[in-house]
């Protein structure tokens, strides 16, 4: 069980530190989505990159120090259920399947840590 939630993590972090990236490149498509669409306002993609990067340091520095990974993809769960319902929110039912597979990771990753313990 243990080389599933190191192949799930690593994907996860992987996905999150792509999608921080893209926040901080200020990536047009991006861009559109988050600010013109959900609208979130573009000065807060630094933090939300943040928030990314924090969260794949996390889960990959947890592997060994379990109380952290747990916290860290228990963040990544909320972050991303915070996107999902951004869109949501706002009926953007085009984009809102983009938030969903890192979503989905994150819950797998958080419930391997805790069943690795």
């Amino acid at each position: 069980m243990f080389i599933a939630l190191v192949i799930t993590t690593v994907l996860l972090a992987t996905i999150a530190l792509n999608s921080a990236a893209m926040k901080l490149r200020r990536n047009e498509q991006v861009v559109a989505v988050i600010q013109g669409t959900v609208g979130v306002p573009e000065r807060h993609l630094p933090t939300l990159a943040g928030l990314e990067i924090a969260g794949a340091v996390g889960i990959l520095v947890g592997l060994w120090l379990e109380p952290l990974g747990i916290a860290a993809a228990a963040g990544l769960v909320a972050y991303f259920l915070g996107a999902v319902g951004g869109h949501l929110r706002v009926g953007d039912t085009m984009n809102v399947a983009m938030p969903m597979p890192p979503l989905v990771l994150a819950v797998v990753v958080l419930a391997l840590r805790l069943l690795t313990l």
